[in-house]
């Protein structure tokens, strides 16, 4: 049961990347296990549905990076800023969800707990999996076509083909784990937040039958995001001066950082201008959001709905104020 549960949970994790907008803004979101964390500029609230119906959830207050220290309103360190904090709410959220759907309210059970060590397992397993999935499979790859294709030798012409290799592995990756019902459920609820968050920003009251008539394709979606950093990270590598396995290995970890801020910049920028040529290279985020959004039911929207309307409680009793533009 323990095994089901650490493969089902890190199977969610790999996908909050994936299911997080990642942006300080108004309002945003994630799918998590069986519900939904929405977040205001400082508040959250995690609601998740139980087995048995009820629904359950997790508020509490948050304090932006960009107010508490200067140095993460800089651009690219904003961004990094912004994308750990967002994980480790992530994290803390998806947790919640994984112990409130795993308790199934049988009064003769003891409720089954993710434990603090099989959540810090869990988190380096999934990491040492992206590195392994995303970074040493496409460079492993790319370094035995060289041998095969001396035009590669190139530093542009390798970090292109790595790069479409990466790609290539992160769709194929997506589709498979789509499969998967647990997964597919997640999608679910990524369209039922999406769905709520437009209906919030329309500025029409927040209701599940005004939801639903809103589509599931947002352009702040984790999606979006993965996809751009896999293309800021072609013209990255391909001006690092690494020459061995070894090198280029390590260049891929090390400039993590740097490569998401830079993604998170380009994001921002495309948002704010739709139709500049930023804006038409992010539009293949929106297109796989056909993968992994999914429209939701009723009750999936009610959820969502839940977690909004618990993080906008909290904001307002913290003194917040939000204003639609």
């Amino acid at each position: 049961m323990y095994i089901r549960s650490f493969f089902r949970l890190a199977a969610h994790t790999q996908m909050l990347p994936v299911l997080e907008s990642g942006e300080e803004i108004l309002v945003g979101g994630q799918a998590v296990m069986e519900g939904v964390m929405m977040r205001a500029p400082h508040s959250y609230c995690v609601s998740v549905r139980k087995p048995d119906g009820e629904i359950v959830y997790q508020e509490g207050p948050l304090e932006k990076l960009s107010e508490k220290h200067r140095i993460f309103r800089l651009p690219v360190i904003r961004g990094v800023g912004s994308l750990a904090q967002a994980m480790a709410l992530g994290i803390r959220s998806l947790r919640f969800s994984a112990n409130a759907a795993l308790d199934e309210g049988d009064p003769h059970r003891q409720p089954q707990e993710i434990s603090s060590w099989m959540m810090t397992l869990n988190l380096l397993f999934s990491f040492g999996f992206f590195i392994f999935l995303y970074k040493f499979v496409p460079l492993w790859l790319t370094s035995r076509l060289e041998k095969i294709f001396p035009l590669l030798q190139g530093r542009i012409a390798f970090n292109l083909v790595d790069g479409i290799i990466r790609i290539l592995i992160f769709l194929g990756f997506l589709a498979g784990i789509s499969l998967w019902k647990d997964i597919r459920r997640v999608f679910e609820y990524h369209g039922a937040e999406h769905k709520v968050v437009f209906n919030f920003e329309s500025g029409k009251p927040v209701t599940v039958e005004n939801a639903q008539t809103f589509t599931t394709f947002h352009p702040r979606c984790g999606t979006s995001f993965l996809l751009v950093v896999m293309m800021i990270s072609i013209a990255v590598y391909a001006v690092v001066p690494a020459a061995t396995f070894a090198a280029k290995m390590l260049s891929r970890i090390v400039l993590l950082p740097l490569i998401a801020g830079l993604s998170f910049e380009m994001i921002r920028y495309a948002a704010k201008r739709k139709g500049s040529l930023l804006a038409t290279i992010t539009a293949p985020g929106l297109w796989l959001q056909r993968i992994t959004t999914r429209p939701p039911s009723d009750d999936q929207a009610e959820v969502a709905i839940h977690a909004l309307n618990r993080a906008m409680e909290l904001e307002k009793a913290q003194g917040g104020e939000l204003i639609i533009a």
